[in-house]
């Protein structure tokens, strides 16, 4: 299928973010930079390249003016960060980011586990920030990431109700977008489906993309439920590192290799290299020994005949196939 035929999806790599908070080792700078310089070079287009908070509660985080900086000066990346709070958020706007996205809870005991505020309290902030935006970085886009939005780990079911409340009122504060996150694995495509109809049907221009851990294994399914109802921003992380370190037991975003794979497979153009984000596994094997890196398609490669959306073929060599009388 060609690019001009095919409909675009874009995927936003949060492993810098999301998944090097959720791990005890911290990654040096040096590797950070190498990194995002090769996750930019693998065609990804949206880069999360870490959080605005202070370093004595993510010292994974601590060097993150350093790391905004270098990740501005690659020509076209899209360069977001999470903050979770006004200072948090005045810093980033300093920065230059083009993008800031709000940790938003729908439920009160994982926003006070997360952000220590309630949501109550996060809705007034939300506000401030947006003001601040408004005010003196006009030009700054603000996503609200609506964490717990299918269920919680801490309070128990969710109800589509209880975070469709939280969007309409983040939509009220003003903020750009409006996303939704299976912070905790709850989500199942049928869920997925019925909550982003909801989600475009009430809040039209201001929905936004989905966040899906895989910690039931129900990350890329969910995938193609968002994908079915229209939802074309996916985030995802290289080799599946991260996970929302105040969610018990939700472990694990979607991994992008196979995220990619998967979209190009069923005909979307993400414009992405996968041998290239293959290729960059080596910083992270080198800079976070130790650590697992998860993956199907970096472990299995690319099939025998595999091609982009946009023609283009893989740059590593692909396999010849099963070998004849020997069991695969």
């Amino acid at each position: 299928m060609s690019s001009s035929n095919s409909q675009k999806v874009l995927v936003s790599e949060v492993g810098p973010r999301d998944g090097l908070q959720s791990i005890k080792s911290v990654m040096p700078t040096a590797a950070k930079l190498r990194w995002i310089s090769a996750l930019a070079a693998a065609r990804l287009k949206e880069i999360e390249v870490g959080s605005f908070v202070p370093p004595k509660l993510l010292p994974q985080m601590a060097d993150i003016r350093e790391v905004v900086a270098h990740a501005l000066s690659i020509p076209g990346l899209h360069v977001a960060v999470l903050a979770p709070n006004l200072r948090g958020s005045q810093s980033a706007f300093e920065a230059g980011v083009h993008k800031v996205t709000l940790p938003v809870s729908v439920t009160n005991e994982h926003s006070l586990a997360n952000i220590r505020k309630t949501t109550a309290q996060i809705i007034e902030e939300v506000r401030q920030i947006v003001a601040l935006r408004n005010a003196q970085f006009p030009g700054i886009q603000i996503e609200a990431g609506v964490s717990v939005a299918f269920g919680c780990t801490i309070a128990g079911a969710v109800s589509d109700d209880q975070t469709m409340r939280m969007c309409v009122a983040m939509a009220e504060c003003g903020v750009d977008e409006i996303g939704l996150s299976d912070t905790s694995g709850y989500a199942n495509p049928t869920h997925v489906r019925r909550l982003f109809r909801r989600l475009h049907s009430e809040l039209g221009e201001k929905a936004g993309g989905a966040h899906f851990h895989n910690t039931r294994g129900q990350g890329l399914a969910n995938v193609v439920a968002a994908l079915d109802v229209g939802v074309f921003t996916i985030d995802s992380s290289q080799a599946g590192l991260g996970g929302c370190p105040y969610a018990p037991g939700a472990t694990g975003n979607i991994v992008t290799e196979d995220l990619v794979f998967l979209l190009e497979a069923m005909g979307y153009d993400t414009g992405v290299d996968v041998d290239a984000l293959i290729a960059s596994r080596s910083i992270l094997a080198e800079a976070l020994p130790g650590e697992a890196l998860y993956g199907h398609v970096p472990d299995a490669g690319l099939p025998k005949g595999f091609t982009y959306s946009d023609g283009r073929a893989p740059t590593a060599p692909q396999p010849e196939g099963c070998m004849l009388g020997v069991p695969q």
